[in-house]
C-alpha cells in the first residue's frame, strides 16, 4: 500500500537534500551567531548607577564597579542588594539578547532550554 502525500511533501532524494543543506545552513549561522552573542560585553548598572556590572555573552562578570558613596559599613545589606540586583539584570540582559537574536535565525522553530 502506497501513502498518498500532499503533492510538495516528500519529493524524493532531491526535497531530503535540500532539506538537509537548508538544516546544515542554519546551524552554520547559529554556530556563528553563538560565537558573535559569547563575545559581547554588557555594562549593567543598578541602585541609581551606584553599581555597575560589566558581563559577556558567556554570563561571565567581567568587572564589578562600586561609587564609594554606596559603601556604608553600617548598611552592608544594601549594598547586598543593589549588587545581587545587578548581576541578576547583566544575567537577564544576556538571556534576552541571546533569544531575540537566536529567534531571527530559527523563526518560529523554538528550541527551548537550548539558548
Amino acid at each position: 500500500m502506497k501513502a498518498n502525500l500532499p503533492k510538495g511533501m516528500g519529493g524524493g532524494p532531491q526535497n531530503m537534500n535540500a532539506m538537509i543543506r537548508q538544516a546544515q545552513k542554519m546551524q552554520e549561522d547559529m554556530e556563528a551567531l553563538q560565537a558573535d552573542l559569547d563575545a559581547r560585553e554588557y555594562d549593567i548598572s543598578a541602585g541609581g548607577g551606584v553599581v555597575g556590572v560589566k558581563i559577556n555573552g558567556k554570563k561571565e562578570i567581567l568587572a564589578i564597579d562600586i561609587q564609594p558613596e554606596i559603601v556604608d559599613p553600617d548598611d552592608i545589606e544594601t549594598l547586598s542588594d543593589i549588587l545581587v540586583a545587578a548581576v541578576n539584570e547583566a544575567i537577564k540582559r544576556v538571556d534576552d539578547t541571546n533569544s531575540a537574536e537566536m529567534s531571527k535565525i530559527t523563526g518560529s522553530m523554538g528550541f527551548p532550554g537550548m539558548f
